[in-house]
């Protein structure tokens, strides 16, 4: 007997930690388990929220759920901590000091979170917009999402475009849909035995019968010689209906100048944009 007394005492000492630290780490585990649940019901309800309130910005509203998701967990985490008995005052110290050198290990993901908390304060752009960065190759198309680390892009063919919110934040940036009017220059030829007068009229009342002008059209010529007559056409659209109306406006005056005789049927049509150096670009201001 005498031999097998370490062991007894051994044994009651393992009983005896098992009997304090066993029941605390059921209650642990089922307070993570349930704070687990918890939170994937608030995240749930608050996507619900914010998708049926029309006061807040589709910008912030997947930034908002996130928060509130990551900060419940956070808490859940702590509590099931404190239930096995952890000092959660030193282990943010540690996590602390812990987040430091992760954070000097993770600075480009930093500067993503830094570029990301920009984009959203300063609102260069919002989700529903279309945007383009000319300087990264295939960084186009409309906004999806604007996340704390990366923005989701859709492109006009169905695509998605991962990219991070540096990327973004360090480049210069093209804001398709911003603006309430989009330019659309067009340049119509047709023979010099056409009357100039009429055509100019036909093209502005083209124009004005869209019903989506932001401001008055300009027809002006812009080259003349022994063939034919240039004519630009300056449109200025809203932004929402530039796409649909291009295709229309050019197919109507190729419809409706053709209709007007022989000599006033269009040699061609092209869209164009007046060069730096244009005097036209003040007209169309």
């Amino acid at each position: 007997m005498p031999p097998l007394a370490p062991l007894t005492n051994s044994a009651q000492l393992v009983l005896n930690w098992a009997a304090l630290f066993l029941p605390r780490l059921v209650l642990a585990l089922a307070v993570l388990i349930g704070g687990i649940f918890i939170t994937q019901w608030i995240s749930r309800e608050l996507n619900r929220i914010v998708a049926k309130s029309s006061r807040l910005d589709a910008t912030l509203k997947p930034l908002l759920v996130s928060i509130a998701r990551y900060t419940v967990l956070a808490l859940v985490i702590v509590l099931a901590l404190e239930q096995l008995g952890v000092q959660t005052t030193s282990l943010l110290a540690v996590l602390g000091a812990a987040g430091l050198a992760i954070g000097l290990a993770l600075q480009g993901t930093l500067s993503n979170i830094a570029a990301g908390l920009m984009l959203l304060f300063l609102r260069p752009f919002r989700v529903g917009d279309f945007i383009e960065v000319p300087t990264v190759t295939g960084l186009i198309g409309r906004v999806r999402e604007i996340g704390l680390f990366a923005c989701r892009l859709e492109t006009f063919d169905g695509l998605l475009v991962f990219a991070p919110n540096a990327t973004i934040w360090n480049a210069p940036l093209r804001n398709h849909t911003r603006n309430e009017g989009r330019l659309l220059a067009l340049s119509i030829a047709v023979s010099a035995a056409a009357d100039a007068a009429r055509v100019k009229a036909k093209l502005l009342e083209l124009a004005h019968e869209t019903g989506a002008l932001t401001r008055p059209p300009v027809v002006y010529v812009e080259n003349l010689n022994s063939n034919t007559v240039e004519f630009v056409l300056l449109c200025w659209i809203l932004s929402a209906r530039i796409s649909n109306l291009q295709h229309t406006i050019i197919e109507r005056i190729r419809r409706e100048l053709t209709a007007m005789g022989p000599d006033f049927a269009p040699q061609r049509i092209l869209r164009r944009v007046p060069p730096d150096t244009d005097p036209a670009r003040f007209m169309a201001a």
